[in-house]
């Protein structure tokens, strides 16, 4: 698939037909995605490939009062977890195929990240948490998927486990000095979403500063 076409149409897939994806599949995404780029070349990934149902039912039942309290503060007109923080509204029970159904899912995969190979540059900010350590991690998620659109497979990352950390910990297995960064869903799609919906890029870049004037093609 060309680069340009895949960035255009990878929208998020929750919903997955009863194929299933090979053990050499998910290696091949893998072996595309080991090769995005990290600080220090330092690649701190690892990756669990979760299959056991045991495993599932748990990680599952860790997301579930995670996504409640989501869609509570949705429901409140507020943004969930900014920042962090619980806003303290009454959870909310909202059916979710990817928790609900997990156990159908061709591919659960949970991504954890080394943080003594990550350096974290805005650490030394007033403001919490720092963010800018993803910059190692996030684009070996992001290329995951983006090697699963290429095969006609879709996916979708989720970070409602990452909450539950201390928890899910024993249950993966996560290694000391470890973040679980993500959760990532992959199979063949019931529908594959190529029509998304974004910002113009006038809306977000502007010229010089970010108060400068909005970037157009003119400029």
């Amino acid at each position: 698939m060309e680069a340009t076409t895949a960035l255009r149409t990878n929208g998020a897939v929750r919903g997955f037909t009863s194929d299933p994806v090979s053990d050499a599949v998910v290696a091949e995404l893998l072996d595309d995605a080991r090769f995005a780029p990290s600080g220090g070349n330092q690649q701190p990934w690892r990756v669990a490939v979760v299959k056991s149902p045991e495993v599932r039912a748990g990680m599952a039942s860790l997301m579930r009062p995670v996504w409640e309290e989501y869609q509570g503060a949705q429901r409140a007109g507020k943004r969930a977890f900014a920042f962090g923080k619980s806003t303290g509204d009454a959870p909310v029970a909202v059916p979710n195929a990817l928790i609900d159904d997990i156990q159908s899912v061709p591919v659960v995969l949970a991504i954890a990240a080394d943080l003594t190979k990550i350096a974290i540059m805005d650490g030394n900010q007033d403001r919490r948490p720092p963010v800018v350590g993803g910059a190692s991690i996030y684009p070996f998620c992001w290329s995951i998927l983006l090697a699963a659109r290429a095969r006609g497979l879709g996916g979708v990352l989720t970070t409602f486990l990452s909450r539950a950390e201390a928890d899910a910990a024993p249950l993966l297995g996560l290694p000391a000095d470890h973040a679980l960064v993500a959760t990532i869903f992959l199979g063949v799609p019931t529908h594959q979403n190529t029509k998304l919906r974004r910002n113009p890029v006038s809306s977000f870049a502007s010229v010089d500063r970010f108060d400068g004037p909005a970037l157009t093609d003119e400029h």
